[in-house]
C-alpha cells in the first residue's frame, strides 16, 4: 500500500524567507567572539545573519594569516548558497592587512559574484573617516610583527598613529580570554591627548563589551574592529536605525 498524507488545503503564498537584511559572515575557525558580538549587536529579527568558518591555526603572525586565504571561498560558499544575501563579511582585521582587501574581495567574489564585501580594518577606516577622525592611538592584542602592518596600512590610508599599544598575544586562545575589563583598562592607558578617536583592532577580543564605557571615560570616538564590522555590513543590507549601547558609531545609522 502507498503512504499518502493529507495536503495542506489552506493557499500557501511564500514570502521572501527570513530576515530584510541579510548578513553573510565568515569567521575564523577559533574566534569566540564576532558571532556573539553581531548576535547581541544585531537591532532586530529584520536582520538575519548566516555564517560559515574557515580552518585557522593557534598562532595569530603574517605567515599564518596568509594560510587560510585559499580557504575563504570554501567557507564562503557554505553561506545559504542559492539564497539572498546583501552583504558578505570577513571577519580578520590582521588577516585582511596581510592578504589585501582585494585578495579578499577575489576569494568571497569567487563564490558571491557581485555582493559587497566588508573586512574589518575597511569598514573602521569608513568608522574614523565618518568622525572626521585622522589623528588615532591604536590598541591591539598582536604582535609587533603584526602591529607593524597595521600600522601602515592606517598611515597608507592618511591616518596619523599617536600613539600604538598592545598586549602583545600570539595566540589566538589567550586573546579571545583577555577580559573586557582589561581591555577597558588597556584602553585608557592607550590613549594619547591628541589622538582624536581611538581604533580598538581585532575581531577576537572583547572590545564592544566596553565600547560605551571607554568612549564616555575618554570623551572621544571609539572604534572597534566588530562594531565597524557590524555598523558597515547594516548599513550596506540597507538597514537604517540606530543602535545604543555599543558607542556613537552605531548611533549614526547611514
Amino acid at each position: 500500500m502507498t503512504f499518502q498524507t493529507t495536503a495542506v488545503s489552506s493557499p500557501l503564498v511564500p514570502d521572501d524567507g527570513p530576515g530584510r537584511h541579510r548578513i553573510g559572515l565568515v569567521v575564523l575557525s577559533n574566534d569566540y567572539a564576532t558571532e556573539r558580538d553581531f548576535i547581541n549587536m544585531k537591532p532586530n529579527d529584520d536582520v538575519a545573519l548566516f555564517t560559515s568558518r574557515v580552518p585557522n591555526t593557534t598562532e595569530c603572525t603574517p605567515e599564518t594569516l596568509a594560510l587560510m586565504g585559499p580557504k575563504i571561498t570554501t567557507a564562503a560558499s557554505l553561506i545559504v548558497p542559492e539564497g539572498r544575501l546583501d552583504v558578505m563579511a570577513y571577519s580578520c582585521t590582521s588577516g585582511t592587512v596581510v592578504m589585501g582587501y582585494d585578495a579578499i574581495c577575489g576569494y568571497i567574489h569567487a563564490t558571491r559574484p557581485g555582493v559587497p564585501v566588508v573586512t574589518p580594518i575597511t569598514a573602521s577606516l569608513e568608522a574614523l573617516n565618518r568622525f572626521g577622525a585622522q589623528k588615532l592611538a591604536v590598541l591591539t592584542p598582536y604582535v609587533d610583527d603584526v602591529n607593524q602592518l597595521i600600522a601602515e596600512n592606517l598611515e597608507a590610508n592618511g591616518k596619523q598613529v599617536c600613539g600604538f599599544t598592545s598586549f602583545h598575544i600570539e595566540d589566538n586562545e589567550v586573546m579571545a580570554a583577555v577580559p573586557a575589563e582589561a581591555i577597558f583598562e588597556a584602553a585608557l592607558e592607550a590613549d594619547r591627548p591628541d589622538a582624536e578617536a581611538l581604533f580598538i583592532s581585532c575581531t577576537a577580543i572583547r572590545a564592544v563589551d566596553v565600547v560605551d564605557r571607554i568612549e564616555k571615560a575618554l570623551g572621544k570616538p571609539i572604534v572597534t574592529a566588530n562594531q565597524a564590522m557590524v555598523w558597515q555590513c547594516l548599513r550596506l543590507s540597507g538597514y537604517k536605525g540606530e543602535i545604543t549601547g555599543y558607542g556613537d558609531l552605531l548611533k549614526l545609522g547611514n
